[in-house]
């Protein structure tokens, strides 16, 4: 009975990420991890013989035992490579916040030298024109084709 139980986890992890992965919902990079897991244990549940001679061949007194090691190392890992994945987003976020404070500053620039007041978005002169606006004539329709 442990073994179809065993047999139905394994595919039941496996279907799971499939299922991810086919919505969108899980990078490559990460699945290829839970692949992975989902078919060592569904290797695992097929030939329980197999835990049994790895057991005694590290020298682990209870299988079980070798079981919640390794998921122990297993954890540890992940959350180590989530970390640094955490640290890159957040060093990208601070990169891309800075670029928009300078592009911010070169834009309030531009709309003082261009005689703008800033926030307003039109002439000092005349707070309520359309900068965009033709004046003086100009044609400034737009092709949409």
């Amino acid at each position: 009975m442990i073994v179809i139980a065993g047999i139905g986890l394994a595919l039941l992890v496996l279907a799971l990420i499939i299922s991810l992965l086919l919505r969108r919902q899980l990078r490559e990079k990460y699945a290829t991890l839970w692949l992975l897991i989902g078919i060592v244990i569904l290797i695992l549940a097929i030939f329980p013989g197999l835990l049994l001679g790895l057991s005694d061949a590290l020298g682990v007194a209870v299988p079980s035992n070798l079981i919640f090691a390794l998921a122990l190392v297993l954890l540890i890992g992940v959350a180590l490579h989530l970390s640094w994945e955490l640290s890159q987003a957040e060093d990208e976020v601070r990169r891309v916040a800075e670029d928009v404070a300078i592009l911010r500053t070169e834009v309030e620039e531009l709309r003082r030298n261009a005689g703008l007041e800033p926030g307003t978005g039109g002439p000092a002169a005349a707070p309520h024109a359309d900068p965009v606006a033709p004046q003086d004539g100009e044609d400034r329709t737009v092709d949409e084709g």
